[in-house]
C-alpha cells in the first residue's frame, strides 16, 4: 500500500535495505531493547520536566534586518527540493530520518512568532546537532544517484549549523539555558531516544528499510555486533550535551568576545535595526 514511499530504496547500497538488515537483530532482541530505553525515558522526562526552566522576561525586539526571512525562504526551497527527490526516487520515508527533521524544526523556529513554546524548542533542538555533525564525519551518499541530490545533502546539512548561529545572533526568544543546567540536555535527549525507538524502528521494520541504522549498524560502525544499539544509546548520550554545550561557547565566543565577529557585550542582549526600537510583548 505504501510501496510509493520506500520501494526506491537502494538495494545496492549494503545494509541499507531488506531482511538481511531486518533480521540482525531478533524479535526478542528488538522488543527488550525498546522495553528497556522507552521506559527509562519516560522516566526521565517525568523527572526532569518540572525542572525545565525559561526565562520570566516576555519583551522580546522584532527585529533581525530581514536575515530569517531570507534563510527561511532558503531552508524551504532546501525542504522543498529534499521532498521533490524522494519522491522522484520513490524514497520517501527517508524524510523521517532525524535530520530531515531537524531541518523542518528549524523552518518553524525561523517562522513562528516569538513565544514560549518557540524558546522551549529552540533550546530542544540545540541537543539534535549531532546528527549534521555524524552526517559530516559519516557521509552516507551513496544511494544519491544525482550530482543535485548529493549536493543538496552537504547543503542542509551545513544550513542546520548555520541557522542556530543566527537565531543565537538575534537573541530574545533565541536564548539558551545556563552552561551548568544539563536539564534541557538529558530532556531533549530522551525524547530523542522515544523518537528513534518508537517512531523511527515502528516503520522501518515492516519497510525494511533502515531508517537512521534503526535495523542494522553501518558497515563503518566500531560497535558493530549485537549491542550495537546500546553501544549508540551509550556515546551518544555523551555527545549530544557536550556538542551542544560547546557550540553554544563557540557561539558565545564569536557573538560577544571575538573581534571580527562581535555583535553584542552579552548573548542576552538584542540586535536591533534602530536605538529607539522599543520591545513588545509577546502574546
Amino acid at each position: 500500500m505504501f510501496e510509493w514511499a520506500y520501494s526506491g530504496a537502494n538495494k545496492a547500497v549494503p545494509r541499507n535495505v531488506g531482511p538481511e538488515c531486518a533480521f540482525f537483530l531478533s524479535p526478542q532482541r528488538q522488543i527488550i531493547e525498546t522495553i528497556l530505553v522507552t521506559g527509562i525515558c519516560i522516566y526521565i522526562l517525568i523527572k526532569t520536566y518540572p525542572k525545565l526552566q525559561l526565562p520570566k522576561e516576555d519583551n522580546y525586539i522584532k527585529s533581525d534586518r530581514g536575515g530569517k526571512r531570507l534563510l527561511v525562504v532558503l531552508l524551504t526551497f532546501l525542504w522543498g527540493m529534499e521532498i521533490g527527490f524522494k519522491f522522484a526516487s520513490r524514497t520517501v520515508i527517508y524524510l523521517l530520518n532525524p535530520c530531515h527533521v531537524t531541518t523542518l524544526i528549524q523552518i518553524y523556529l525561523l517562522s513562528a512568532p516569538p513565544s514560549k513554546m518557540v524558546n522551549a524548542l529552540f533550546r530542544i533542538h540545540l541537543n539534535l546537532l549531532n546528527g549534521p555533525l555524524l552526517a559530516f564525519l559519516f557521509p552516507e551518499t551513496a544511494s544519491r544517484t544525482i550530482f543535485t541530490e548529493a549536493a543538496l545533502y552537504w547543503i542542509q546539512h551545513g544550513m542546520m549549523f548555520v541557522i542556530p548561529y543566527y537565531l543565537l545572533r538575534i537573541g530574545g526568544v533565541y536564548n539558551i539555558e545556563p552552561f551548568w543546567d544539563f536539564n534541557w540536555a538529558i530532556f531533549s535527549y530522551s525524547l530523542n531516544l522515544l523518537y528513534h525507538f518508537i517512531v523511527l524502528q515502528f516503520i522501518a521494520i515492516p519497510a525494511q528499510v533502515n531508517l537512521n541504522h534503526m535495523l542494522c549498524p553501518a558497515i563503518l560502525d566500531p560497535f558493530d555486533g549485537p549491542w550495537y544499539r546500546i553501544a549508540a544509546v551509550t556515546h551518544q548520550a555523551l555527545l549530544c550535551p557536550l556538542l551542544c554545550k560547546a557550540y553554544c561557547l563557540a557561539a558565545e565566543f564569536c557573538l560577544t568576545k571575538f573581534p571580527p565577529t562581535k555583535v553584542k557585550p552579552h548573548m542576552k542582549d538584542y540586535l536591533q535595526d534602530k536605538p529607539s526600537d522599543k520591545p513588545s510583548k509577546l502574546d
